[in-house]
């Protein structure tokens, strides 16, 4: 039973922008279980205990070859299912979403639209062990010398720098690149730094507790000394998706990105995505990285046609593939290419891969509740009657609906010198922004003045 308590305010400080999906924060689920009202969710409680399980399955490596269809009326939760999900996994999976009638343009093929989305929607977080050089950075000294085609002009060559750890205290001479790193880190006796035995890349970590105060506002945040030998192992852990590797690999080689630093063509060729994928399995086989499979959302994927839909259900089929989760809200109706009649548009080959969960319509109860949880991501303060107002627009008109006249009843009220939402700004605001029936409503009545 959904609690039917007093509205509820929530003041945060400084700037944030508030979406559609901010509120929702997970599944709202206890042991499997889902509660009536939590983690920004209301309701649906078969659906969200559904895709808990999908949750579950996704972390035991049990969704290969599968996806899974949201189906539903409008306005019942399932773009934010998605979300939910996306965040049960965790914050560093990749969730990348997209409309069925995106993959459409004229400079790309959508089964490239498709691919890069799906690609960009698996993630690989690569571990690896470098030996550098770290410490508190005790003297430097550049040493310049004459520039080869400007005899007036002075280059750094080389450099003379002693670091520091809490043990050790080495003296090191370093050529010309590391200088240019050095200098362009800006890079000053006092800071720790570490520089990479292999490439010579230096990074400054901050400056040194026991380093001298030169000034009394600094803006460098200040660090320990290192410990043990200047010379050590270092762990590096970098997350990366797929498309990321595969846009770099598709870069190199390329006479037109040596000059300009893009690439020329704006599809990316199989053979460098067979490359990229030889290389992951072995970083894989190696230990060196781990696959994070992510989740790709198409929502209105009854806009799609037959092509990508035979694509989706090969990819689905791949080793490396992401979750792929379908959202419609179409009822039986034709798939886009053919004049074939299915459900949600999309072709009965590829929904008998797919696990359906549905959603329902909302109850006046969970309407009311919904309402609140908006009201307290914009930080809009209700009166109980105002609050009642909206819970009657929203089961009477739409949901949707409802939530939009929230930010506009609120600047209405603000007008009259009030912080608090009346039924009066409620009812201004629905004489100002009309809904869907009402915008029919008003083209019957004005469809001749209409242009044809």
């Amino acid at each position: 039973m959904v609690p039917l308590s007093s509205h509820v305010t929530l003041a945060r400080p400084g700037f944030k922008r508030v979406g559609l999906h901010s509120h929702i924060k997970g599944l709202g689920l206890k042991d499997g279980r889902a509660l009536p009202v939590a983690d920004g969710f209301v309701g649906q409680v078969k659906a969200r205990e559904a895709a808990g399980i999908v949750v579950r399955m996704i972390k035991e490596g049990k969704m290969a070859g599968k996806g899974i269809l949201l189906a539903g009326p409008p306005g019942t939760g399932k773009t934010a299912l998605a979300v939910a999900i996306a965040k049960e996994l965790g914050e560093d999976t990749p969730f990348m979403a997209l409309s069925g009638s995106e993959i459409y343009s004229s400079e790309m093929k959508k089964t490239e639209v498709l691919m890069q989305a799906m690609r960009k929607a698996i993630g690989i977080r690569v571990r690896e062990f470098r030996k550098v050089y770290e410490g508190m950075v005790k003297d430097l000294n550049v040493k310049f010398g004459r520039h080869p085609y400007n005899p007036y002009q002075q280059v750094p060559v080389g450099a003379t720098i002693t670091l520091k750890t809490a043990g050790e205290e080495r003296t090191f001479e370093v050529d010309e690149t590391v200088t240019m790193e050095l200098i362009s880190k800006g890079v000053s006796v006092g800071d720790v730094i570490w520089i990479d035995a292999e490439t010579g890349r230096v990074a400054r970590v901050g400056r040194a507790e026991e380093a001298e105060v030169k000034y009394d506002i600094e803006s460098g945040r200040r660090v320990p000394v290192p410990k043990g030998p200047i010379l050590k192992e270092k762990e590096f852990v970098h997350t990366v998706t797929l498309h990321d590797l595969d846009a770099m690999h598709a870069r190199s080689g390329s006479i037109f990105s040596l000059l300009f630093g893009g690439r020329e063509e704006r599809e990316i060729p199989p053979e460098t995505r067979q490359r990229v994928d030889e290389m992951v399995k072995r970083w894989v086989d190696e230990g060196r990285a781990e696959i994070i499979p992510g989740v790709l959302f198409i929502d209105d994927v009854h806009m799609l046609d037959i092509e990508a839909f035979s694509f989706l259900s090969r990819a689905m089929e791949s080793e490396l593939s992401p979750i792929i989760i379908l959202a419609s809200n179409r009822g039986f109706t034709r798939i886009r290419g053919t004049d074939v009649v299915a459900p949600h548009g999309v072709p009965l080959d590829l929904l008998d891969r797919l696990l359906i969960i549905e959603t329902k319509p909302y109850s006046p109860g969970e309407i009311r509740e919904i309402i609140k949880i908006r009201a307290c991501e914009e930080e809009v303060e209700l009166s109980d009657e105002a609050l009642e107002e909206l819970t009657k627009i929203g089961a009477e008109r739409s949901l949707r609906y409802a939530v939009q006249l929230l930010a506009p009843a609120a600047i209405i009220a603000s007008g009259r010198g009030s912080k608090i939402v009346e039924v009066q700004d409620v009812r201004r605001a629905q004489e100002l922004f009309a809904d869907v029936k009402e915008s029919a409503r008003y083209l019957r009545e004005y469809e001749e003045s209409f242009l044809k």
